[in-house]
C-alpha cells in the first residue's frame, strides 16, 4: 500500500512538476536562456518527482496512521473534543475564506480551502493541548468528562492485583461497575513473573493468578482494556492518564499513588483504608480479652491481636506470654499504616 502511495505521488509530482516548469520556462523570458530550458525544465521535473515519491507518505499515511493510533487510545471525552474543535475549526475556515475567495486568482482558488485545513489543526492542537480543563469545565456534558459522583468503572492497579483481597473484596459484590484490567498492567504483571529475582517472580506469578480467579468469580465484570498510552513513561502516570480520560476511579493499596491521584482530582478506592474501615470500633476504656502471642518493642510490653488484625500493645503483658490476658483499653491511635490499640491488664488497672 504504501508503495502504491508513492508512485501515486511521484505521478503527481511529475505532472505538476512539468506543468509549473513549464509555466516558468514561459514566464522567465531572458533570466533563463533558450539553450538551458530543456535541462531546467528536466530538471525541475525530477525534483518534484523525487519530492512526490518521498514526501507524499508523510502527507497522507503516516498522519492518517498517528491520527488512528490517537483516535484508539483516546477517550469518548477526548474525541468528542478534537471533534468539536474541527468542526470549529472549519465554519471558522469558511468565514474567513468568504473574503479571500472574492480576491479571484489563485489566493481566491487555493486560499480558502488552505486556511480551513490550517484552522481545523490549529483548533484540534490547542484544544487537546487543554483536554484536561476543558474536560472538567464540560464533565456534564462530555461523556469522557470528570464527574465528582460515583464512576460505573474502577481501573486495578498492579499492586492491588498482586495484593490478592481484591478477589475477595470483588465476589461479595460491594464494588459496582465494570472491572477494568490494563494492557500495561497485564505487561507489568508479565515483567515482574518473568523477573529473576525469586521474591518478584513469585509476586508476579501471585498477581496473574489473583487476576485469573477474578475474571471467573467477580460479581461485577472484568474487562482488558488495550489502551497503552505509549508517550507516557511509568505505570502509575499511564493509570492516572487512563482514569483522567474515562472518568475511572482507580482501585489500589499504593499509598503514593492514592496521594497524587487525589491531587489530581482522580477517586480512588485503596484497599487499605476499607480495611481499617471495617474493622471494629474500639474506645478507650473498653474491656476484653487478647492473648499475648511476642514481646512489644518497650521493656515490659506484650503484643495481641484482634481478629481483624489490631495490634494491641499491653504494657507489662509480657509476663502473659502466650497466655489470653483480661484487658482495659487506654488509648487508640490511627497511623497511616493502620489502627493501634494500647492496654493495660485490667487487674493492674484499677
Amino acid at each position: 500500500m504504501t508503495r502504491i502511495i508513492q508512485l501515486t505521488g511521484a505521478l503527481l509530482g511529475t505532472l505538476i512538476g512539468f506543468a509549473l516548469g513549464l509555466a516558468l520556462v514561459q514566464r522567465a523570458g531572458d533570466l533563463i536562456e533558450e539553450a538551458n530550458r530543456p535541462a531546467f525544465l528536466t530538471a525541475f521535473v525530477v525534483a518534484s518527482l523525487l519530492f512526490g515519491y518521498l514526501a507524499i507518505p508523510y502527507i497522507t499515511i503516516y498522519p492518517v496512521r498517528r491520527a488512528a493510533e490517537k483516535l484508539s487510545e483516546a477517550g469518548a471525552g477526548e474525541f468528542a473534543l478534537g471533534v468539536a474543535a474541527i468542526v470549529t475549526g472549519l465554519v471558522m475556515g469558511v468565514l474567513v475564506g468568504i473574503p479571500l475567495a472574492q480576491l479571484g486568482g489563485v489566493l481566491g482558488t487555493a486560499g480558502p480551502p488552505v486556511v480551513a485545513l490550517f484552522l481545523a489543526f490549529l483548533m484540534l492542537a490547542v484544544t487537546l493541548s487543554k483536554r484536561d480543563v476543558l474536560l472538567a469545565a464540560f464533565s456534564g456534558i462530555l461523556p469522557g468528562g470528570r464527574r465528582s459522583g460515583i464512576t460505573n468503572r474502577v481501573v486495578i492497579d498492579t499492586s492491588a492485583v498482586i495484593d490478592g483481597r481484591i478477589v475477595d473484596i470483588a465476589q461479595t459484590g460491594f464494588i459496582l461497575g465494570h472491572l477494568i484490567v490494563p494492557r500495561f498492567v497485564l505487561d507489568e504483571l508479565q515483567r515482574i513473573a518473568d523477573s529473576p529475582d525469586a521474591m518478584r517472580r513469585n509476586r508476579g506469578r501471585r498477581g496473574l493468578e489473583m487476576l485469573s480467579a477474578l475474571q471467573k468469580d467477580a460479581v461485577a465484570p472484568v474487562e482488558i482494556s488495550e489502551a497503552t498510552y505509549p508517550e507516557v513513561a511509568e505505570v502509575d502516570a499511564k493509570l492516572m492518564a487512563y482514569a483522567r480520560d474515562h472518568g475511572a476511579a482507580i482501585l489500589t493499596n499504593d499509598y503514593n499513588l492514592n496521594r497524587v491521584a487525589d491531587l489530581q482530582g482522580i477517586r480512588v478506592l485503596n484497599i487499605n483504608e476499607l480495611a481499617n474501615a471495617v474493622k471494629a470500633v474500639v474506645h478507650p476504656g473498653e474491656e476484653m480479652r487478647v492473648r499475648i502471642i511476642q514481646e512489644g518493642k518497650e521493656a515490659g510490653q506484650g503484643v495481641g491481636y484482634l481478629d481483624d488484625g489490631t495490634m494491641i500493645v499491653v504494657e507489662g503483658g509480657v509476663r502473659h506470654m502466650n497466655a489470653e490476658l483480661p484487658i482495659t483499653v487506654t488509648r487508640v491511635l490511627q497511623t497511616v499504616a493502620g489502627r493501634m490499640i494500647f492496654a493495660q491488664p485490667r487487674d493492674e488497672g484499677s
